[in-house]
This record gives structure tokens, C-alpha cells and sequence, in this order.
């Protein structure tokens, strides 16, 4: 194993903390959204808590997404990016012009995401807007009705 077997849990008991099924997590594994830390000498997956952590916020990601899976793909790659840059910026990046670099790239990466958010906060209101529009139509072919049978 590559990790501390204290910290480690088998596939079962990581995908019950993060309220999934093992069909789940095995597919998002296939998937690339995630990977175990570790595998014992037999071959089992095993997960740290971090791997948990992972799957529950995939997890938020799909519910607030819509289960998109190549949309959760692409912000957890970008948060990875993300991670990346805070690493190299706390561990001391050697220049001030890579310090610049650093900042600028975690601009571009929020800014990315950012739009891919507004994105769907634009489609979800048109949906919106078309659901409102077809509800006042109905309730104007009801209204309608209504006095076609008082009329009667």
C-alpha cells in the first residue's frame, strides 16, 4: 500500500460516508473524476479521507450541475489547477515575476469557472422564464374556460 492503513477504508465503507453507491463511485473512477489513494496487496481499492472528502463534493458539484460529469470534470481540474497554484504561492515561488504568473493564472481559472456558473445560472432563468410564460398561458386557457361556462 501506498498510504497509512490507519486512514485508509475500503470502497464500501467510502462511498456510505459520501452517501453513494459503489456503482457510483466505481463509475466516476472510470470517469477520471477521481482516483483511490491506495489499493491493498490484493488489488482493492482503498480511500483516504481526502478521497471522501472528493467524492462528497463531486457529489455537490452533480446536484448543483445536474450530474453533468464532463461540467464536474472540468471544474475539478481547474480547482486541481487551483490547488496547485496555492501550493507553489505558500511554498515560496522563487520571483516576483513568477509570483505575478501564479496570481494571474488563479485569476484566469476563477474567472473561467465563474463564467461557466453564470452560464448555467443564465439557462436555468430562461428555463424559468419559459415554465412562468406557460403557466399564465394555462391559467389563461382556464380563466378562459371558466367564463365560457358561466356563459352557457
Amino acid at each position: 500500500m501506498t498510504a497509512s492503513a490507519s486512514v485508509l477504508v475500503r470502497i464500501g465503507a467510502a462511498a456510505e460516508a459520501a452517501g453513494l453507491s459503489t456503482r457510483t463511485l466505481r463509475y466516476w473512477e472510470q470517469r477520471g473524476l477521481l482516483s483511490p489513494s491506495a489499493h491493498s496487496e490484493g488489488g482493492e481499492r482503498r480511500y483516504s479521507a481526502a478521497d471522501v472528502a472528493r467524492l462528497r463534493h463531486i457529489r455537490e458539484l452533480a446536484d448543483l450541475l445536474g450530474a453533468d460529469l464532463e461540467e464536474i470534470r472540468i471544474v475539478l481540474a481547474a480547482e486541481d489547477r487551483l490547488a496547485s497554484l496555492r501550493e507553489e504561492w505558500y511554498g515560496g515561488a522563487a520571483s516576483r515575476r513568477r509570483r505575478e504568473e501564479i496570481l494571474a493564472a488563479g485569476l484566469a481559472e476563477r474567472a473561467a469557472l465563474l463564467a461557466r456558473v453564470e452560464a448555467r445560472i443564465t439557462g436555468l432563468q430562461d428555463l424559468r422564464a419559459t415554465l412562468q410564460a406557460r403557466i399564465a398561458q394555462v391559467e389563461d386557457l382556464r380563466a378562459s374556460l371558466s367564463e365560457d361556462a358561466t356563459t352557457r
